[in-house]
């Protein structure tokens, strides 16, 4: 494994405003607006810390009339607060777990570390286990968690979903009674960010659930055997940890029922981490999913070896029947290469998509620390790729379409490179429908952005 791979990974020490960045080629007249992206960058280094648990760091790159801006925070959260004065490191690992000898009086340990969105008015930066933190979109100062004058609390999932058709924004929050609970959140946000439900159900065991599904008319809840454990994380094991046995349960319900309705459909062990899109189509609901066929990150709860292959997640299609004549559900791979972080064209969330992308592995490449390339499906089939070279390596891919009423998929693929051999990143913009060409254009960074998690575009 070459040690430049990993580096990238590692957190930056610095927050920085470049005013104007050098563009190679030439960026769309019409792309303008701001790509905010999120991800853990811890302000102190805790030996052996899970990656998830950094805290969180904002990059703003900002475009208009063809130039390029950039600016990086960290989001001041309490627990970043608390570190910065105590200037150590407070909390370890999941949960408000202390380090020996930490006297901070700080209980807060979220880090707002994993998706940062734009609704109702408001840029939110999420991580599922706390409320959204508010940011100041220019200035990307934190403004503080929001519930909404109270009507919300507790956990708040990191990948929200946005109704096109009414700009309400639909939630969940695991772990809604203190870690390792099943005690699971449901709640919708309406487009001028007025709570109108938030309610509570039990699911059938504590898992991580870190994304869920939404269709115009129904809502899912998988709930797979990553599971959370008190009795683990007291012995000094691992908080989370995987337990194929359990097997995979994943909970139906329509959007305007209550969580009381929800229909449990049972299948094999699988874990998924990211949804691509789901729609209904008849009396069947399809949903494309990113399925690997262990967890991947976490050990296995039984202290056995992980089947590394097996960890890798790939593009599958569930179905469900919506007749209610089974409680099982259809998986299907729809393709081999192995990749993360779906995105869609976002206004086609919940309805039946044509177009897709992803950050995937290179199947020529030896290196499986990083994603080398971006990938695009069209119709439920990879259309095409782009591959990066050897010492490189990219994260999440946004689309921003070219208008607001740009037919599905016609528009930009917005991607943050890593160039290992130097040590620096750039924003790479590519056009949507012909990725494999390579980028339009390039803003060159003088720094580095880490490998993160999830980001959006606002358009100005």
């Amino acid at each position: 494994m070459q040690t430049e791979l990993l580096n990238n990974y590692d957190p930056v020490a610095d927050e920085r405003t470049v005013a104007e960045l050098k563009v190679h080629g030439e960026l769309p007249k019409d792309l303008n607006g701001t790509l905010y992206r999120n991800g853990p960058n811890p302000q102190y280094v805790v030996p052996d810390a899970h990656w998830f648990v950094g805290d969180g760091m904002l990059h703003a790159f900002a475009i208009e009339n063809g130039k390029a801006s950039y600016r990086n925070r960290w989001v001041r959260t309490p627990r970043w607060l608390a570190e910065h004065d105590a200037g150590r490191a407070i909390f370890a690992g999941f949960g408000t777990r202390r380090l020996p000898g930490a006297s901070s009086p700080a209980t807060d340990s979220g880090v707002a570390n994993t998706n940062i969105i734009w609704h109702g008015g408001r840029l939110l930066a999420l991580e599922e286990a706390h409320l959204p933190m508010e940011i100041r979109p220019h200035t990307l100062e934190a403004l503080g968690y929001q519930d909404y004058n109270k009507a919300i609390q507790g956990p708040f999932t990191a990948h929200p979903k946005v109704d096109p058709k009414t700009g309400e924004m639909i939630f969940f929050g695991y772990g809604a009674a203190g870690f390792a609970s099943a005690l699971t959140s449901y709640g919708a946000i309406s487009a001028s960010g007025v709570v109108t439900r938030f309610e509570q159900f039990q699911a059938p065991y504590a898992s991580m659930v870190h994304d869920f599904i939404v269709t115009e008319r129904h809502v899912l809840f998988p709930i797979l055997p990553l599971t959370a454990s008190m009795e683990r994380a007291s012995s000094g094991n691992p908080p989370y940890a995987w337990e194929p046995d359990k097997g995979s349960c994943v909970g139906l319900m329509r959007r305007n029922e209550p969580t009381s309705q929800i229909k449990w459909f049972r299948g094999e062990a699988c874990y998924v981490f990211h949804v691509m899109n789901a729609w209904e189509e008849g009396e069947r609901l399809i949903a494309d999913v990113m399925q690997s066929e262990e967890a991947p990150l976490f050990p296995n709860a039984n202290g056995s070896p992980k089947d590394h292959d097996k960890a890798h997640a790939r593009l599958c299609r569930w179905t469900f029947d919506l007749t209610g004549s089974t409680d099982t559900f259809q998986r299907t791979y729809l393709d081999d290469l192995a990749g993360e972080f779906p995105r869609i064209d976002d206004r086609m969330a919940g309805l039946a998509n044509r177009s897709g992308f992803i950050a995937c592995h290179n199947p020529a490449s030896s290196h499986e620390d990083a994603f080398k390339g971006l990938a695009a499906y069209a119709n439920g089939g990879r259309r095409s790729a782009w591959f990066l070279p050897e010492s490189d390596g990219t994260s999440e891919p946004v689309f921003v379409p070219r208008s607001k009423d740009a037919p599905e998929g016609e528009g930009w693929l917005l991607a943050v490179l890593w160039r290992g051999n130097e040590g620096r990143s750039d924003l790479a913009v590519f056009e949507a429908s012909a990725i494999e060409r390579g980028p339009l254009a390039t803003v060159e960074l003088p720094c580095r952005v880490p490998y993160g998690f999830h980001g959006n575009w606002v358009g100005a």
